[in-house]
């Protein structure tokens, strides 16, 4: 099966940001739920649907195979990548527990109260879809319900790596997005964890008032209960 795009929408990309835009669009098809570990992605079939040359499309595709979404295969062209489990998905939250740790302290030794008024409204956000989510039931939520949902639950993270003003940290936090939201997207089943997401968030946000040791703290506890919740699904699905 191959992935052109078709009826993901047809409207043409300017060339204003065409770079940028092009990314974000495959990424968008990426993210999707009818997209399946190995399909083919075709550059000249997205190109065609785009509106664009086969240039930046193959250029979007070189930036998504490092951020483990895609791969590829010599004279094969580009493929979705199978999804993390195993030793990955393990290495995923290790990397995550390293990373995010460090940025919630540095942001903890900066400005609290801006950082906390900003994590305080993504939050309620936050709660509100959860709210959504509860009232429909997890196993009838609709996708674009849970889609909020996942973008709402890492705006948080967002937000704190923002807070720490560092370009590189901010770098890997878009690599790790991406494996997240994807692995979250593959994996079906395991219940529904949204008001323990935001319980954990809400610990990490109150945590910040006490100091860049406790903010640490919460985040790592946060972290780890997550990795628990995803071996749980990723068992389910199997």
């Amino acid at each position: 099966m191959s992935i052109t795009m078709s009826g993901f929408g047809t409207e043409r990309i300017t060339q204003l940001g065409l770079r940028d835009r092009v990314y974000d669009r495959v990424l968008e098809v990426l993210m999707g739920h009818d997209v399946e570990p190995g399909m083919r992605l075709s550059i000249d079939g997205l190109a065609r649907t785009l509106g664009v040359s086969p240039t930046p499309v193959r250029e979007a595709l070189v930036q998504l195979e490092r951020t483990g979404l895609v791969t590829r295969e010599a004279n094969k062209g580009y493929r979705v990548a199978p999804p993390l489990a195993g030793d990955q998905l393990e290495a995923l939250f290790d990397a995550r527990l390293i990373v995010e740790s460090g940025a919630v302290e540095l942001a903890a030794r900066g400005d609290v109260d801006a950082l906390r008024s900003r994590l305080t409204a993504a939050l309620e956000e936050q709660a509100a879809v959860a709210a959504e989510v509860a009232a429909a039931g997890a196993d009838h939520a609709s996708e674009e319900l849970m889609a909020r949902f996942f973008r709402s639950d890492w705006q948080f993270h967002q937000l704190i790596f923002d807070a720490t003003r560092n370009p590189f940290l901010e770098e890997m936090s878009e690599i790790i997005t991406t494996r997240v939201h994807r692995m979250r997207q593959i994996v079906e089943g395991g219940g529904d964890d949204t008001a323990r997401a935001v319980a954990e968030h809400r610990a990490i946000l109150d945590a910040l008032a006490d100091g860049p040791a406790g903010s640490v703290r919460a985040m790592r506890d946060h972290l780890e209960a997550v990795r628990v919740r995803s071996r749980a699904d990723a068992t389910h699905t199997a």
